[in-house]
């Protein structure tokens, strides 16, 4: 498959004022003529210190240029969600789900040191059965690229790349959030920094029941990120469908999702959207059998003095085991549902477009 290099704007890497100088950019920016890629201008130092490319799939470019949906997947859960094989089975099923709704999948990623929005079947497989793959929230992108390695994207870095890209759909299973005990611990997750300043709607079930869900919500709502239940009225706790909160605002169609993040990118400062999606009913487990599995993990976490990134899969993993096994086969029909209603939103805000 034919794969483009682009200059992306996330990094301030656009050349137009600077065609002629010693920048070194003439090439990227006949480039993205080329392929109609828009780029703005910006001082050439800019430019020249912030140069940071995008390898995007020849598919994926075309749709992006033309509108068509496109979804943003992460790849965390691929490198450090779960086991291998159903990491990878997983990959594959949540980008099946998003083309049978019409849509084009985009699973993000660093490859060897190159942010990459679009990972190819081969790529996904080595992310997949390889050690070393680090895990990088936006923090973790620069070091990265600099140091060649492979890196699997959080939810903050998947949007900061699909933003930077033009990918405006995220599908993923839970954000990360306030964690319990955050009042001396401090740890709050990038996710929502990330929710606050960059323009992706975040198709998710929640944040994950591991987490201080109370908090996480009133954190969302101080810095400007609009919450919407999909067919619910109750805010999910990921594992449950149900997590005694209720969600600020409703919506019933993807459609209607579609309407309110348009009107969103007008009036809501730049930031993005979270659209949550309770589990399935079929595998949704109950709420207090989540919270014992929970209070038994974090109690095996703080003995085993597990902290910063390590803590939230070391905690999944633990759950799974308290539970045995059905958070996990909950944490798979969550995501493929995701991937399916992101595709959805995703048809729905492209079509609004094409009716302008």
């Amino acid at each position: 498959m034919r794969e483009t290099l682009f200059i992306s704007s996330f990094w301030a890497a656009r050349a137009r004022s600077t065609i002629g100088s010693n920048c070194g950019l003439r090439t990227a920016y006949q480039d993205a003529v080329q392929y109609r890629i828009r780029i703005r201008p910006t001082a050439c130092y800019a430019a020249k210190f912030n140069r940071i490319m995008l390898v995007v799939p020849e598919a994926v470019r075309a749709a992006i240029a033309t509108g068509l949906p496109v979804v943003a997947l992460e790849s965390t859960v691929i490198s450090h969600g779960l086991p291998f094989p159903q990491n990878l089975d997983l990959a594959r099923a949540m980008e099946t789900e998003v083309r049978a709704q019409g849509a084009l999948a985009a699973t993000i990623g660093v490859v060897g040191g190159v942010p990459t929005l679009g990972m190819s079947a081969a790529q996904i497989e080595h992310f997949a059965q390889a050690a070393g793959v680090l895990k990088l929230s936006r923090r973790d992108i620069a070091y990265a690229v600099a140091m060649a390695r492979d890196g699997a994207t959080t939810v903050a870095a998947t949007m900061a790349l699909a933003a930077a890209g033009g990918v405006q759909v995220f599908a993923t299973g839970g954000i990360g959030g306030v964690h319990r005990g955050a009042e001396t611990s401090w740890d709050i997750s990038g996710d929502l920094t990330e929710l606050a300043r960059t323009p992706v709607l975040v198709v998710c079930a929640g944040a994950k029941s591991i987490l201080d869900l109370s908090a996480t919500l009133e954190y969302l709502e101080t810095v400007g990120v609009p919450v919407l239940g999909y067919q619910t009225n109750a805010f999910p706790a990921f594992y449950s469908a149900d997590s005694g909160l209720p969600v600020p605002a409703r919506a019933d169609t993807p459609e209607q999702v579609a309407a309110i993040w348009r009107a969103h990118r007008t009036y809501g400062g730049g930031g993005g959207m979270l659209l949550v999606v309770p589990p399935p009913a079929e595998v949704a487990l109950p709420r207090g059998a989540v919270e014992d599995a929970i209070e038994h993990a974090l109690a095996r976490a703080a003995e085993a003095g597990v902290r910063g990134q390590a803590v939230t899969p070391f905690l999944l993993a633990a759950v799974a085991e308290e539970t045995h096994g059905e958070s996990m086969r909950t944490n798979i029909a969550l995501l493929r549902q995701n991937a399916r209603v992101a595709a959805q939103v995703a048809l729905a805000i492209a079509h609004a477009g094409s009716a302008l």
